[in-house]
């Protein structure tokens, strides 16, 4: 279960070099202490320019978001969930060394019991690393990825 108070980001295009990378996509979602919400906010960059554009901040109730003919999905629920896999999956070592799950995207969760990053804070650089995720775990952080685009693409 994740806990009361939690930040998470999500950045697109996190691979450099030489240069640092230059992001097309970030999205930050907090939930303060005792809030029954999310705050949510996300800036794009349109391909051919060279800045963010950033959109109006958006809130997002933690109660149902869909139901299915599978049952219904709740943001908290999403939310659990997306805690689980990053408390399972490894990071790259040395930090900010190579993109190992292959999607030119990181995550940063932090909460009283989870300080999770894969990425290095300017990007990875593309050195081969240490650690390689398996298939699953592979599978995993891009599951990851939807839910946070899923929460972001649901705020009103």
């Amino acid at each position: 279960m994740a806990p009361s108070e939690y930040s998470l980001r999500l950045q697109k295009g996190i691979t450099g070099g030489f240069a640092p990378p230059t992001p097309s996509f970030i999205a930050t979602i907090t939930r303060p202490v005792d809030s029954d919400s999310l705050n949510i906010t996300s800036a794009s960059r349109p391909d051919g320019t060279p800045d963010l554009q950033s959109f109006a901040p958006k809130t997002l109730g933690l109660g149902t978001l869909k139901v299915t003919a599978l049952g219904s999905v709740s943001v908290e629920g999403l939310i659990d969930e997306l805690h689980g896999i990053l408390k399972e999956l490894p990071t790259e070592e040395p930090r900010g060394s190579e993109d190992i799950y292959g999607l030119d995207t990181s995550i940063f969760w932090g909460s009283d019991d989870l300080q999770w990053m894969n990425g290095g804070m300017g990007g990875v650089t593309g050195q081969p690393g240490t650690v390689q995720p398996t298939p699953e775990q592979r599978a995993q952080f891009k599951r990851a990825v939807e839910i946070v685009e899923t929460l972001v693409g649901e705020a009103k």
